[in-house]
């Protein structure tokens, strides 16, 4: 008897020990008499994140805790270097679009998508650093079947199953109805309800509650005005904010976050790094050369960790004398004068850099790879500390002029401008 009291005592012992040497972390849901609430290990966690694998230094001393990932890629060096600056991971696994070809009719692809996924979830749901899965990613654009959802539900209940330790969330494009409705009558086991939203943003709490979402929900990507919803040029091409511009939206946009307190347990900035859609600068905190922009001041501001130098601000940038919202033409071969207006709040010498690019032909939707115009060479006439002329191309069609103005500290201003030459 004293003998089995002791071999169960140190069976037990044994099993302490393995579950503090793995450190795997919990992840719950809770509700409050004043709505839900995330819990990491025991305590209340908000999400301040951003979606991306990059400049983890930068985020953790603004005060960031968590990033999200659209699939397992390089999902171990990412969980690793997470934890590593103590950082959580909302880890996705990419769920085949109907728009790039994937058949939900196809029983044998579902059930082939659900075995790769299990095979997924065995290998990191006892990392540390995992927060929650995040299951698929706008998989209701441009899509026509419906099976889809039960294919979402399939494998958030199959995570359940493996890992209780972690909720399950779905991610849309924008917020509606019909996506509300199918969500929770066909997918029970999805814990929080994702939204990738832009310009509408300001009306995200209320459309949540309208719609009938009755879970948690969190803002999975958010941002810039979108292309698709800026003010085009008469030949039809989007205009871009500034990224004063795109600073200023951004605080808008995290006071319609932070205002709902009962369901929204955090979001995730986009995008945290560099990337080509539209242009070279339209969603990228970062530059490709990993010069931050004013928007990463707007997080700090909020999030409140680290004094540290603020990005250069472009108050103005004309053509002609005309603004971005003009739709300038010019003739080839003509002077194209461009007047900016430039500070830094921490007084520090700005360099100016200058790049001349036709207007994208590679142009997708839903976020797909793009690839980025060359920038072509160009004369300058003049140059000073607030205009530079430039010799309009010898080419008729559309192009854009970048400015980027860099400060010593790896922060940077950015602006565009759309023209016609004819």
């Amino acid at each position: 008897m004293i003998r089995l009291k002791a071999f169960f005592i140190g069976i037990f012992i044994s099993s302490f020990s393995f579950a503090q040497i793995s450190d795997v972390s919990i992840t719950e849901i809770i509700k409050t008499e004043n709505g839900f609430q995330l819990l990491r290990n025991g305590s209340p966690y908000y999400v301040n994140g951003a979606g991306g694998e990059t400049h983890l230094d930068v985020l953790s001393s603004i005060g960031g805790n968590s990033i999200r990932t659209w699939g397992t890629e390089n999902a171990q060096k990412t969980l690793d270097d997470a934890h590593k600056m103590g950082l959580s991971v909302c880890l996705g696994l990419w769920v085949g679009h109907e728009r790039h070809g994937f058949d939900y009719n196809d029983e044998y692809a579902v059930k082939a998508q659900l075995e790769s996924f299990k095979n997924e979830i065995l290998k990191y749901k006892d990392h540390p650093a995992l927060l929650m899965w995040c299951v698929g990613n706008e998989v209701d654009l441009f899509y026509k079947n419906f099976k889809v959802w039960d294919a979402i539900e399939g494998i958030a209940k199959m995570i359940q199953d493996i890992d209780p330790n972690h909720p399950t969330m779905t991610v849309t494009a924008g917020i509606d109805p019909a996506e509300v409705f199918m969500i929770k009558n066909y997918c029970p086991s999805i814990d929080i309800l994702g939204v990738n939203t832009y310009g509408g943003i300001q009306f995200l709490p209320d459309a949540v509650k309208m719609f009938g979402w009755e879970k948690p929900y969190m803002v999975t990507e958010w941002g810039p005005y979108g292309h698709w919803e800026s003010p085009m040029t008469s030949w039809g091409v989007a205009i871009e904010a500034t990224s004063k511009e795109k600073a200023e939206f951004r605080n808008t946009a995290y006071q319609a976050i932070v205002s709902d307190k009962e369901l929204c347990l955090g979001s995730y900035a986009f995008l945290w790094g560099y990337k080509q859609e539209q242009t070279p600068t339209w969603y990228g905190l970062f530059t490709k050369k990993g010069n931050a922009t004013q928007s990463i001041d707007v997080l700090n501001a909020y999030w409140g960790k680290n004094d540290r130098n603020q990005a250069p601000i472009i108050h103005a940038f004309k053509l002609n004398d005309k603004s971005k919202l003009e739709s300038v033409k010019v003739k080839k071969g003509k002077e194209c004068d461009f007047y900016f207006l430039v500070n830094d709040a921490d007084n520090d010498s700005l360099i100016y850099d200058f790049q001349l690019m036709p207007e994208s032909t590679d142009k997708k939707a839903g976020g797909d790879y793009e690839k980025a115009p060359e920038p072509i060479p160009f004369n300058i006439i003049n140059q000073s500390k607030t205009s530079i002329s430039i010799e309009a191309p010898s080419k008729s069609g559309p192009y854009r002029f970048f400015i980027y103005i860099r400060d010593n500290h790896k922060n940077v201003a950015t602006a565009n401008f759309p023209f016609y030459v004819k």
